[in-house]
């Protein structure tokens, strides 16, 4: 196996990130919202009105899901729901100032994400039908594909990168859809909790899905800690992040969040058989493909649940959620989408897919 030295800096070059970093944060600022929305979670004092701030960059913006200022911003209120940073004051959870720039930004993302994603016509809300309709939607992606050029031709800096990406997520990996525990019942309810239960090692913390990728990440030589790559990754990967978030904080979108997760299971299982032989390509070893391979199994497991007994006993149970589950299914594909067509563009390009670029 190769060995690799125990820190980013032979990977990143950090001179066109701004350093300011934040007070008990691992990151910087991107703009005078994010900076302001931090400096209030974190119980300083912000400035001016946080809901002024967030109308001028949401007068300013052009691209929503790409602004760096903007998804910061979501991410460090959603950081706070999750107790992800031990940064942010826990005090401040229920902030109505917080709460109020959060509710403004929610409503622009959302809306943003309907203009944009595309959703099929509905299915009857029967679970053979919903679960057919997911499982057409998720097996016609055309697009070029990432796991394919991790495993043929992806060098080891561009799977690095490639595992920094997916520290935002996957190092809290499952808590997004954990959210809608509380808010199903009956047969959707058992369904998630089945889910779950795998996602969260099934009683065996060594096996907690999170925990795993902590190993890959540190034996890959980088460090582990929730929120050190913040900085490198651009928006549309916190956007990633910031959308299953959404979906699952707010109860008026359960049928999203449901949606969404049937989606991202049911498109896990190859990809990550895919990721692994290149890791073992490279000459990574079990400490680091562990991780991709117990999901090539789980995953083939988990999207037969997802799509019959949790998306479709859901829509049969509540028909007015339907459209909802639809969409988060559409939106997991198209906005993870945009994530792994940012990083196959800058890999085939030869640049970095990272905030400052690689070394």
């Amino acid at each position: 196996m190769q060995t690799f030295p125990r820190t980013i800096g032979a990977l990143v070059s950090l001179t066109a990130i701004p350093r300011a970093m934040l007070p008990g944060l691992p990151f910087a600022a991107r703009g005078p919202l994010s900076e302001a929305v931090a400096l209030r979670l974190a119980g300083a004092a912000a400035g001016d009105d946080l809901a002024a701030r967030g109308e001028r960059a949401l007068t300013v913006t052009t691209d929503i899901v790409r602004d760096d200022d903007i998804q910061l911003a979501l991410f460090c209120l959603y950081a706070n729901a999750y107790g992800s940073l031990d940064g942010l004051d826990p005090t401040l959870e229920w902030d109505a100032e917080l709460l109020t720039v959060r509710q403004l930004l929610e409503s622009a993302f959302e809306a943003a994400l309907r203009r944009e994603v595309s959703v099929r016509a509905l299915p009857a809300p029967s679970a053979p039908d919903v679960a057919e309709a997911l499982f057409t939607l998720t097996s016609d992606d055309s697009g070029p594909s990432l796991s394919r050029y991790l495993a043929r031709k992806a060098t080891d800096e561009q799977a690095r990168e490639f595992l920094i990406q997916r520290t935002v997520y996957t190092l809290r990996e499952a808590d997004p859809h954990s959210w809608a525990i509380p808010r199903l019942r009956g047969r959707a309810k058992a369904a998630l909790v089945e889910i779950q239960s795998d996602e969260y090692g099934g009683g065996r913390p060594d096996r907690v899905h999170a925990e795993i990728f902590a190993r890959t990440i540190r034996a890959a030589g980088l460090d582990d800690r929730y929120g050190a790559y913040v900085d490198h990754v651009p928006a549309v990967t916190l956007a990633s992040h910031n959308t299953m978030s959404m979906f699952g904080l707010n109860r008026r979108l359960l049928g999203a969040i449901v949606g969404h997760l049937a989606a991202f299971e049911m498109t896990s299982s190859i990809p990550n058989r895919l990721y692994g032989d290149g890791l073992r390509r490279l000459g990574y070893g079990e400490d680091v493909t562990d991780y991709f391979d117990e999901h090539v199994e789980a995953d083939a497991v988990h999207e037969q649940i997802a799509g019959r007994d949790l998306a479709g006993a859901l829509a049969e149970d509540r028909p007015d959620l339907l459209a909802d589950i639809m969409f988060g299914a559409a939106a997991c594909l198209t906005v993870d989408g945009w994530v792994a067509q940012h990083m196959y563009d800058a890999f085939t390009n030869g640049v970095s897919s990272l905030r400052g670029g690689a070394a």
